[in-house]
């Protein structure tokens, strides 16, 4: 296959040439072939599999009206219906030689030298397509599609490993499958949806969806399994912790408020993995996932890393104001009635004089809303958003979200800054920002680009030598690791990493 190589135009290769650590991609996009896929599939589980996924597939991809999709519906249709305008030429296709890399495990490994890559995480496009199918195939479904991409990738091992799709509808089925892809497949990352679509049951029960399913199809919430579930996860993030398994998710947010434009996909696009997974890891913090499970590690993908900070500094900026302590700056009880009142003589004294009250009186209703508005004061437990985060200082919040998660950046993503920038972070942190290539995607049209794309970063001051090491190496090293010391045992990574122990305890120095 060397005819195919771009090794030595590669920008990435020659940039990773002059580097002494490895480079550790957490995203990679890769395409199914689907005549495989439907084949194993079939002598998996039977025909009824293949059908279910190809219709979990096409719901995935297909926003349908009455079974049209928005390409076959009117303008005054799409109006009618508000059918979203959703994705299109979403893989590269022009770049023959990648089309065939994001398919052929062979050629992209061959390849990797060309990506500047030393170790890459897998997403094959149809890891979580079976969480569309029906109850009934989901579970035997992710199982067959996560026996194929082992199956697939295995003798790559050194340098590749696809991730394991974990349906989330439930914390036993979670925990099922999570238990089947580590001990029996040997897949050691979980790719998880960042959130489960549910009935809203005041709706459900008086209109059923079976006899109303436009009605079904609106009338729900998002379940982000950390706060206010009809579920309890905790036993599935203990399996998690237990089983050393890095999470990670690719959560969107097209369709929801805001991002639901019936015409433009830009307008839906722009920020939404940011908004889901902002959405996913503030419920996981807030519900105190990451308290009762601080060994947990969670990579938020494609979304950037500057919501991180934009979240961890806003956690900060608010629990000042709104702890118990900062609380009581707003308890209408600790009102002073002869002070307001005494107020009120000496420089409103024609509001007394038009509507005589008595203190309690006047006080009641300048505090106006703040004491009338609902039909009793909160109790003790319903005072504090932050109780069940267990947030006591601003160290706690640093510990449960800046060491729990992990974001990861695109390669030309310049607010990657923010993520780095410690002297605007609280306690002076760096967010976990990680590599994240996306290749297979529509904004990678070559494959050996985003390395070389990142550096221009430092090129270009945008962050430095240290933070870009931080970025590609480091920071994605401590996040599988962290999970499970063993991630890199027996792969590229452990050897070039060992080299540069060895290295170092020549000169004398401490490792990082």
């Amino acid at each position: 296959m060397t005819e195919y190589s771009r090794l030595k135009t590669s920008r990435s290769a020659a940039i990773k040439a002059n580097l002494d650590y490895p480079i550790i991609d957490t995203d990679v996009h890769t395409n199914d072939f689907t005549p495989a896929i439907e084949d194993y599939i079939a002598n998996y589980g039977g025909a009824q599999l293949v059908d279910a996924l190809r219709k979990a597939e096409s719901s995935r991809l297909n926003s349908k009206t009455d079974g049209k999709d928005w390409y076959q519906q009117t303008p005054e249709e799409r109006q009618y219906n508000r059918t979203i305008r959703s994705p299109w030429w979403a893989r590269v296709t022009r770049n023959t030689l990648d089309l065939a890399t994001y398919t052929l495990p062979e050629l992209f490994y061959q390849r990797q030298a060309e990506q500047g890559s030393d170790y890459s995480v897998l997403f094959p496009n149809n890891v979580l397509a079976p969480t569309g199918a029906g109850k009934e195939h989901r579970q035997a479904l992710q199982r067959a599609v996560n026996h194929y991409h082992a199956d697939l990738y295995r003798k790559y091992s050194d340098r590749l490993t696809t991730v394991a799709g974990i349906p989330m509808n439930t914390p036993e089925e979670a925990i099922e499958e999570l238990e089947f892809a580590v001990k029996t497949l040997g897949l050691k990352v979980a790719n998880i949806p960042g959130g489960v679509k549910r009935p809203i049951k005041a709706i459900a029960d008086k209109y059923p969806a079976d006899k109303y399913p436009e009605i079904a199809k609106h009338a729900s919430y998002m379940d982000f399994y950390g706060i206010d579930s009809e579920y309890d996860y905790d036993p599935f993030w203990a399996k998690v912790v237990e089983l050393g398994v890095p999470v990670t998710t690719h959560y969107g947010s097209q369709g929801w408020t805001g991002r639901s434009s019936i015409s433009n996909y830009m307008n839906n696009h722009i920020g939404h993995f940011a908004d889901g997974s902002q959405a996913f890891a503030k419920a996981l913090f807030f519900g105190g996932v990451t308290k009762r499970f601080p060994q947990l590690r969670v990579g938020m993908l494609e979304g950037g890393a500057d919501w991180g900070a934009h979240v961890y500094i806003h956690l900060v900026d608010r629990f000042s104001k709104r702890s118990l302590k900062g609380l009581q700056n707003y308890n209408p009880d600790l009102t002073n009635s002869n002070e307001l009142y005494e107020l009120f003589q000496r420089f409103g004294s024609e509001f007394i004089e038009a509507f005589p009250l008595s203190n309690e009186e006047l006080t009641k209703t300048v505090l106006g809303s703040s004491f009338n508005r609902y039909s009793r004061q909160p109790a003790a437990n319903e005072l504090e958003d932050f109780a069940a985060a267990g947030i006591e200082t601003i160290e706690d919040i640093r510990d449960r979200w800046v060491n729990s998660f992990f974001f990861g950046s695109e390669s030309d993503d310049r607010t990657i800054a923010t993520a780095f920038n410690n002297k605007a972070n609280p306690l002076g942190v760096k967010i976990n920002a990680i590599y994240s290539s996306d290749v297979g995607h529509w904004d990678v049209p070559d494959l050996t680009d985003p390395l070389a794309e990142s550096w221009d970063l430092v090129v270009e001051g945008v962050i430095s030598e240290a933070d870009f090491k931080s970025y590609v190496f480091a920071n994605p090293y401590k996040f599988y690791t962290e999970a499970n010391p063993d991630f890199f045992k027996g792969t590229a990574v452990e050897s070039k990493v060992s080299k540069i122990e060895s290295a170092q305890a020549d000169k004398g120095l401490v490792t990082a």
